[in-house]
């Protein structure tokens, strides 16, 4: 189905909620080192609840080597830095959603090798960013609703 990828997540309560959605909607879920945390965090742990056994989880060691595992994969990097908005692509199959830390977003060398692929939230209020729970449960209902009609 969907690939969620998190870049050096820094908050065990984010990817906790970020698992918890994989494990509901049968997504992979990457996380790419380094961590802000352990996977043994018990915040982490929490918010994922005990659905943790039910994720299809991938850890990798950096972002090249997780690059290698999927060097054909098709990538959407999602930033404030875009002004094209995630609800303007045809999401498949397969495809790799791309998010950055809670506190520096994806790196700018990733952004400026990717910008094709860039997407953004557009933010109306004034407001920085969204949460980055929030933002992956935004981006993956658009995209599990495309890619699987009456689902939702």
């Amino acid at each position: 189905m969907i690939h969620v990828v998190l870049v050096e997540p820094q908050i065990p309560p984010n990817t906790g909620n970020i698992a918890r959605l994989c494990a509901g909607l049968g997504l992979s879920l990457h996380l790419i080192k380094p961590l802000g945390f352990s996977l043994s965090d018990r915040y982490l742990k929490r918010a994922g609840l005990d659905y943790w056994p039910h994720v299809k989880l991938h850890v990798h060691d950096s972002w090249d080597a997780f690059r290698q595992e999927y060097p054909e994969g098709n990538f959407y990097y999602l930033t404030t830095k875009s002004k094209r908005p995630y609800t303007s692509v045809q999401f498949q199959k397969g495809d790799f959603l791309v998010f950055g830390s809670e506190t520096t977003g994806l790196p700018a060398k990733l952004l400026t090798a990717s910008l094709d692929n860039t997407l953004t939230i557009p933010i109306t209020g004034p407001i920085r960013s969204f949460n980055l729970s929030s933002t992956v449960a935004m981006v993956v209902g658009e995209a599990v609703r495309q890619i699987t009609p009456g689902r939702f």
